[in-house]
């Protein structure tokens, strides 16, 4: 009897996202994998949930990947979960999500909490199409992707940290254009969440008036039209 290998959301901020659905699979499974074993002892206690923790994070799933397969293969029930949010969205899962295909195990996918949801529905900005193109590289890449971004006329997505928030807010003035709209969300479903809208100016400003705190998303849009002179010429 084949097992069934189970991708749980966790609340990315409020415990009251979590659904009923997640901790009746939680209290299910034979064991659960977790980035950190103490913060998802916290999530897990506070629901009543008494299950074996592994730890499976971006520093060890290529290892323990084959051995989770050999779990579902033998017939046991696994759930993963982050830190918080859903699990494979800039999270680790993607891995063990394409092994399980390859092998043709199953595994379902629960909805529930991810970040950029919300955000992009509170932006105000086009949101029938859009680019979820999380984190951008730290170093080699970045540039590359940013060009490749800016040149999108679907509404564009990406998660940013608070140290690296008013680096990118330039690099994004730089390669999209002075015209570009951009909404900033941050701590959502938090106590202290907030979201700011307006130019990539406007923007600017305000991330460097204050220190944020929390993960950021952004969401930014703008025409394809408003691009630098740099770039206009590479489309030519």
């Amino acid at each position: 009897m084949e097992g069934m290998l189970y991708f749980v959301p966790t609340p990315i901020g409020n415990l009251e996202d979590m659904t009923y659905r997640a901790v009746r699979v939680l209290n299910e499974v034979d064991y659960i994998l977790c980035e950190d074993t103490r913060t998802s002892g916290i999530l897990l206690k506070h629901f009543d949930i008494n299950k074996p923790l592994r730890s499976y994070h971006l520093h060890n799933e290529h290892r323990f990947t084959e051995k989770v397969i050999e779990d579902l293969r033998s017939g046991q029930q696994i759930a993963l979960i982050s830190d918080a949010g859903t699990p494979a969205i800039s999270d680790p899962g993607f891995l063990l999500a394409r092994a399980c295909a390859e092998e043709n195990l199953p595994m379902q996918c629960l909805p529930g909490a991810t970040a950029f949801v919300p955000a992009l529905v509170v932006s105000g900005l086009p949101s029938n199409e859009f680019v979820f193109a999380g984190f951008l590289p730290q170093k080699k890449g970045r540039r590359t992707k940013l060009q490749e971004l800016a040149a999108e006329q679907r509404t564009v997505i990406l998660y940013e940290s608070p140290h690296k928030i008013n680096t990118t807010l330039q690099q994004i003035k730089e390669y999209f254009g002075e015209s570009t709209q951009v909404s900033l969300s941050r701590e959502i479903s938090k106590k202290f969440e907030e979201t700011k809208r307006g130019t990539i100016n406007e923007l600017i400003e305000f991330s460097e008036s204050k220190t944020l705190k929390g993960e950021i998303v952004l969401v930014i849009h703008n025409d394809g039209g408003n691009l630098p002179d740099h770039d206009k010429k590479k489309e030519d």
